[in-house]
């Protein structure tokens, strides 16, 4: 059975930190105050209504323990709430009450009572804080939402990061090891092997274009978005549609250029959200598409330009008049059309985009040395 945690409201002065305990009707609570931490326990009256509550606190920096007769934590127990003081033990502000960056649900900010370094209060009389300061209530509450949405931000990019990464070394494990033991025979067989998980892949990265849209990456959605597009195209369209091509070598080929690609830039990513500079890894980012991504859109025009006459001869897609909406549409014709003014100019754009960025990430940092 899990034990329910109180509604605590904290607050802090420059030595001693305050908690308000939401509960009613609470008899002899058991309380204990260690260097680091402190230990919560009661019979009341809370959000679950009459049950036993208790929570534990890992502080952010010490206090000064209850010790035998040195009581420096001082407890008052009223008709609707507990009331904890302790001492810090050095005379300094805390960001934050926990030593975690991870914020309790039942742990709020007493605003009656809030105090910060930039916000001290040196009247005698008690002043009303949120009239003083009309916006300080929103600031504070932003701050706290935008804490514990930012951690559930990171946690999300991480395991999308790590389940892509994962995926596509399947992906090429797979390859690899077939390519071992059936040599170049297995190459015809490569999408009926890895095709089901290169479009569950692919499909995950429509993600890519909505993590910027709502703030979960920085940049904009284009450059995602037009990397992409052809991949969905070709990899829906142009291969799961047409069944003589899978058999064609330029998918596998295609295949791998687009897992080793992809087995650096989530790693890269990965590294980034726990900001840890690995420079091979970087390096490895911002150099193999150099060679790949050539590679990787000569493999895609060389499917859509080959499955050219297959599309005609199956008519797929193509929509012919009369017809109720009055349309028509050749496949084909786009198949054209795309290789002519998609391709050529999607390449330059994400090479210029690429090269921007490696310049930007590999360039030699300049050490200005104070002279003596």
């Amino acid at each position: 059975m899990v034990i329910p945690s109180p509604f605590v409201y904290w607050a802090q002065t420059e030595d001693a930190v305050s908690l308000k305990i939401d509960l009613k009707n609470v008899n002899q609570p058991d309380v204990k105050v260690l260097e680091n931490k402190v230990k919560f326990s009661a019979q009341g009256i809370g959000a679950r209504g009459q049950s036993q509550y208790e929570f534990s606190l890992d502080l952010y920096s010490s206090v000064k323990p209850n010790d035998g007769d040195n009581l420096p934590a001082v407890m008052r127990v009223f008709d609707n709430r507990v009331e904890l003081s302790l001492q810090k033990s050095s005379v300094s502000w805390w960001p934050r009450l926990t030593a975690q960056p991870q914020k309790p649900a039942w742990l709020k900010i007493n605003f009656d009572l809030w105090k910060s370094e930039d916000l001290q209060d040196s009247d005698e009389e008690k002043r009303d804080i949120m009239k003083d300061y009309p916006g300080m209530y929103d600031k504070l509450h932003k701050e706290e939402l935008g804490y514990r949405k930012e951690d559930f931000k990171k946690v999300y990019l991480i395991f999308y990061n790590l389940f892509q990464a994962i995926g596509f070394t399947y992906a090429l494990a797979v390859m690899a090891v077939r390519y071992y033991k059936l040599g170049y025979d297995s190459v015809k067989d490569t999408f009926e092997h890895v095709g089901p998980a290169m479009k569950f892949l692919h499909l995950m990265q429509i993600l890519e274009i909505l993590h910027p849209i709502f703030g979960y990456t920085k940049g904009g959605p284009f450059a995602p978005f037009a990397q992409l597009v052809g991949r969905i195209f070709v990899t829906f369209v142009m291969l799961g549609c047409e069944p003589r091509m899978q058999t064609k070598p330029v998918v596998c080929y295609l295949f791998v250029v687009w897992s080793i690609i992809e087995i650096v830039r989530y790693p890269y990513y990965i590294s980034q959200l726990y900001k840890k500079e690995i420079y091979f890894l970087t390096w490895l980012r911002y150099t193999l598409w150099i060679p790949l991504y050539p590679m990787g859109i000569l493999c895609e025009s060389v499917i859509i330009l080959r499955n050219i006459p297959y599309f005609e001869e199956t008519l797929r897609f193509t929509v012919s008049m009369p017809n109720a909406w009055n349309f028509t549409f050749h496949l084909p014709t786009y198949m054209r059309i795309h290789l002519l003014f998609l391709t050529l100019p999607g390449i330059y754009y994400l090479m210029s985009h690429m090269y921007k960025l490696r310049v930007k990430k590999l360039k030699p940092k300049i050490v200005i040395k104070k002279s003596k």
